[in-house]
Formats: C-alpha cells, sequence, structure tokens
C-alpha cells in the first residue's frame, strides 16, 4: 500500500532550470532550485533532489508542471528535447502516482491565493468574487489559462490565436512578419522574447532604419536605458500589444475576477508597464469598454507562483 501520510512531490521543470518541494500536512517544504544541464534526464534530476531531501521516504505522488501541451500525461521540454512522462517518472522512481500538468494550469491555481505583495495592480476595479480569473505570460513563448471557480483550471494554447492590429503601426509590423511565419502571425510572435526581437526587426525594417541584431534582454535593457529609439518603441509596442490580448482573455472568459500577467519577462519591467499603453489597450475593445474598465489586472511579481498553485492542486489529489 503506499505511504499515504508521505509527502507529494511539487515541481516547476522549464527549459533550463526546474524548482522541487515537498509538500507535507505543514505545507511545502524548502525550495530547490536545479540546473537542469547536470543531469541526463527528468528523471536523474528528480532522483538526486529526492536523495537529498527524502532519502527515506519517497513521495506518495508526484504533481509536474512543465511548459508545452499535456497529453497523456506527458510533454516534451522543446528547448531540451527531453520527455517528462508521468508513467515512466513512476516507474523509474517508485512513485505510485505521477501527475504532469501544463505550467500555466498551474499558475492558473495559484490565482485565487495570490495578494499584496504578489501582485502589481494594473488598474481596473474589484474582482467580482466567484468569477474566472485569466493568466496569461510571455516567455520562450506565450501561455494562457483560466481558473474557473471553485475548482476548475483550463489550460489553453491561445498563445498561438492570430494577432490583430489595434492602428495603422501594428497592421505594418504585422505585415512585415507574415513572410517570416508563412503568413500567420500569432500573438506569441509578438508576445515573448522572440516576440520583442521579431517587434525590433520589423520597426527597423517598415522604418528602413539600419540595427545591430540584438537579443530580447539587449532590447529590453536599451529601450529602459533610453539609448535606442527602435528598442524603446518595440517595448512600448510590447507592452500595448499585451495589454490588448489581456483585455481579449477578458472577454474569452468573462474574466471578472481579474487577469493576471505572468512569465518570465514583464516582471523585469514592471515599472514600465505601469506606466505604458497596457490598461489603455486592455479597455479598448470599443462597446465593451465600460465593462473592461472595472476588470482588474495586476503583474504577478511573486517568483514562485507555478508553486503556489501546484500546492493548492496537490492538497486537493
Amino acid at each position: 500500500m503506499p505511504d499515504t501520510d508521505a509527502p507529494r512531490l511539487i515541481a516547476d521543470i522549464g527549459g533550463t532550470n526546474a524548482r522541487f518541494a515537498l509538500l507535507g500536512a505543514a505545507g511545502p517544504g524548502a525550495l530547490h532550485r536545479v540546473k537542469l544541464d547536470a543531469y541526463a534526464d527528468i528523471e536523474a534530476a528528480i532522483a538526486a533532489f529526492l536523495a537529498e531531501a527524502a532519502p527515506a521516504r519517497p513521495p506518495c505522488a508526484a504533481l509536474l508542471a512543465v511548459a508545452g501541451p499535456v497529453e497523456e500525461n506527458r510533454v516534451r521540454l522543446t528547448n531540451r528535447g527531453w520527455w517528462v512522462d508521468g508513467a515512466a517518472i513512476a516507474a523509474a522512481l517508485g512513485i505510485p502516482a505521477v501527475r504532469v500538468i501544463n505550467d500555466f494550469e498551474a499558475l492558473a491555481w495559484a490565482l485565487p491565493h495570490l495578494s499584496g505583495p504578489d501582485l502589481l495592480a494594473l488598474g481596473g476595479g474589484a474582482p467580482v468574487p466567484g468569477t474566472p480569473m485569466a493568466v496569461l505570460g510571455p516567455g520562450t513563448g506565450l501561455g494562457v489559462a483560466c481558473f474557473l471557480p471553485p475548482d476548475r483550471a483550463l489550460p489553453t494554447e491561445a498563445g498561438h490565436t492570430s494577432l490583430a492590429a489595434h492602428d495603422a503601426r501594428e497592421a505594418a509590423v504585422i505585415e512585415a512578419l507574415r513572410p517570416r511565419f508563412g503568413g500567420h502571425v500569432s500573438a506569441e510572435r509578438a508576445l515573448s522574447g522572440g516576440g520583442i526581437e521579431n517587434l525590433y526587426a520589423a520597426l527597423a525594417e517598415i522604418g528602413g532604419v539600419a540595427v545591430p541584431a540584438r537579443g530580447a534582454a539587449e532590447i529590453t535593457a536599451a529601450a529602459l536605458a533610453g539609448t535606442c529609439p527602435v528598442c524603446r518603441e518595440a517595448l512600448e509596442m510590447f507592452c500595448a500589444i499585451l495589454g490588448g490580448v489581456a483585455g481579449d482573455m477578458a472577454l474569452a472568459y468573462g474574466a471578472r475576477g481579474g487577469v493576471f500577467v505572468a512569465g518570465g519577462i514583464a516582471p523585469r519591467f514592471p515599472e514600465f508597464l505601469a506606466a505604458s499603453a497596457f490598461r489603455t489597450r486592455f479597455e479598448a475593445k470599443g462597446r465593451f469598454r465600460d465593462w473592461l474598465a472595472r476588470v482588474p489586472a495586476a503583474l504577478i511579481v511573486r517568483p514562485d507562483a507555478a508553486m503556489v498553485g501546484l500546492a493548492a492542486l496537490a492538497r486537493r489529489l
């Protein structure tokens, strides 16, 4: 019989790093950050953590959040090529039950538990209790999910929906990007690390400006420092488009409980985002402007928010 009093393993697994913790009756234990380059596969990384954290008592279950679409309890890490397979991990490590979920499903489960210093308000009114809450996050890609009270989270692939232009400038940028992506420009093509690079390159192209090749971090740094006008416009457009897509998600999910921005990019420039056109574009939805004006939005600034969601879901399993 499985030791149901044993702790549960919770893990947030990315392409480069993973975070592990054991969830016991008193709550999550210490958070361990692991660089995956040190291991041959995810089983080896988990085994190394458990050998240190729980050598005498293996977990009774594991809940793993992974970036990517989960099918049949398994997902492939795009940037590493590893498979995170619940059945394979259970067999290799002797853990009775291993469940794999999308990382934004974990963030969706966290939403009801975030407040105060976990969040930076981005305008709007007060949340309506018992109504849906949406989360979207630019990072390597664009993740989107929704929490449906009282007890359901819905991961989606809404980051791949078609990107709509708000004005002629954005329309020109989208047209410049179409040949690069087979004619379809998704929201993720603008709202991701690669998206910032796409906006920068497209703005330089349509402006006839020669600019050096820059990565997303370099573009962001130059924009914040005010040393590159094209970089500045790219970051401003990124924030505006993010606001527009966030407003779309509010409408799509009826998210009167709030819309939350997560991911690894936006928390790097919270003040810039708050002062940008994000909120204006969030509400710029014609006849639904007044409806959206009442919907709160916030930037998640708590770095372990996914672990909060994993702990919340693990307690229900």
